[in-house]
Order: structure tokens, then sequence, then C-alpha cells
């Protein structure tokens, strides 16, 4: 089958740092997370994965043709794209925003039951009705994740890209919006690429980890156990695991025991 997503050596340069060059494909159905420490290049990837930005060189091709070369109404219409900390300005009522999704769409005759669905999807229905700058950061989020549903809720093998989107939730709600989100992808055989930061949540419910340092990609592995000492590395960190009673692997950071850390100067001391 060809492949949903391609990155050809595409590289990107942002305030004078190359990023890059990204080579990977990416299927129609497949769940892949991004993983890296803060300010590796994770959202860059992202950012010429949606085509919002072009690459410096190389290639990024959706569906076989350069994402430059889609007009934006069409793309948005199989590509939908849920960036870091994404506000609205107005105080729009929340099934609007949910909407917005759908604007690329002239005729759009079952948008009223599609706003609802999603909603009810991100654990969000009870909150239509409301403005959204009323809303607290996670019911916000969740909103906005609603938004992500809509847009590509009758469209199959579609492209769904996520930053963080779990990050202002409590453990929880992550746990049932990642089910959703996988729920979504897979009756629609979407492809999901989402930046996370928990590696746990990354490991169970993700096939591929894409693992970005210093603006390149460094490790492309699957989702198993086997990706543990390549994750060591990206983080620098020696990691903790076990499988819990439901046969699921668990990883954790190793910390030094209290009263091993070596102590801190005091003020005034000269260090050694």
């Amino acid at each position: 089958m060809n492949p949903l997503l391609t990155l050809q050596a595409a590289t990107l340069e942002v305030g004078g740092q190359c990023f890059g060059p990204f080579s990977l494909q990416l299927a129609a159905g497949e769940r892949v997370a991004v993983l890296g420490p803060s300010g590796a290049g994770k959202s860059t990837l992202l950012k010429l994965m949606s085509g919002e930005r072009r690459p410096a060189q190389g290639q990024v091709l959706f569906q076989q043709r350069a994402t430059a070369d889609w007009p934006l109404a069409a793309l948005s219409q199989h590509r939908a794209v849920l960036p870091q900390g994404g506000d609205v300005a107005f105080g729009l009522p929340t099934e609007l925003v949910i909407g917005l999704g759908r604007v690329a769409r002239v005729h759009d005759p079952h948008w009223a039951s599609i706003v609802r669905d999603a909603a009810g999807l991100a654990h969000a229905g009870h909150l239509l009705g409301r403005r959204f700058d009323t809303l607290s950061g996670g019911e916000q989020a969740r909103v906005q994740l609603a938004r992500i549903f809509a847009q590509l809720w009758d469209t199959r093998q579609g492209l769904v890209l996520v930053d963080e989107p779990l990050a202002a939730l409590d453990p929880g709600l992550q746990c049932e919006l990642l089910d959703s989100l996988d729920h979504y992808a897979s009756t629609r055989q979407h492809a999901l690429v989402a930046i996370l930061h928990d590696i746990n949540q990354a490991l169970a419910g993700f096939d591929r980890l894409l693992l970005i340092r210093q603006g390149r990609l460094v490790a492309d592995l699957p989702a198993t156990a086997q990706s543990l000492p390549a994750l060591e590395s990206l983080y620098g960190v020696s990691l903790s695991c076990f499988t819990d009673r439901h046969g699921a692997l668990v990883v954790a950071p190793l910390r030094p025991p209290r009263g091993k850390v070596p102590a801190l100067s005091q003020p005034g001391e000269a260090l050694a």
C-alpha cells in the first residue's frame, strides 16, 4: 500500500537552527508517539508533517502529493492538527469552537449532530452552550480535541496530528481521552501522531516511537520493551520497568535514594 505521509530528507530552519533531515513514512491507521526532551524539535517535526511549514530542503508528501501543492481547504478535510496551547481570541460558544473544524465544507447538513457527537467523544458534552473563555484549561483542552474529532468525523484514512493533547488534564481523564483518540482513529483508519511526554502513555497506546533529540530523528522504534535502552539514552536517565496486573509494561525513572544525593554548597561557600 502507498504510504499516507512521507518525509524525504526534509529539513527546516527556525531561528538559525536547522532541524532534520527527517526521513520516514506513515501508513493509514498507524499510531505514532513523538518523544524527546523539551526543545528537541518535536513541534517543528509536527509542523513539517502538517504542511504548516514548507521544508527548506527535501519533500513532505501527503497521499503521494507535496503538501505545498494541496489547496488548504482540501487538505483540511483530510488532515487535522491540534497545536500546543491553541487559544480562541473571542468568547465563542463551545459548539462554534468545535464547529470551526468543519469550516472547509461548503455544504454540511450534519453539522449539529457531528458537533454534538464529537463533544461527547471528547468528554465535553456537558460544556456545550457555555462560552469558551469561561472554561478552565482542562475544559478548553477537551473542546479543542472535540474540534479535531469534528474536522475528520466523516473522513477515512486521514491524518491526525496532536501536540501534547493531555497536558492540562488529570490522570483519569488522560486515560479516558487516550481511549477516545484511539477509538476515533482506529474506526476511521486515521493515522495518529501525538507528541507526548509520558513514556507509559506512549508504550501503552501507540505502535511506533519517534525519538527526537537536538533537532534530529535519532530512532524510529516499535513501542515495546525493546525500546527502553534507546529511551534511557534519549533522556539521560535509567529506567525501571515491570509488568502490571493487566500485562502492560510500566516504566519509571530511577532516582537515587534520599541521602545519596550530593549535598549542595551553602551560600557563600566556594565550589570544589
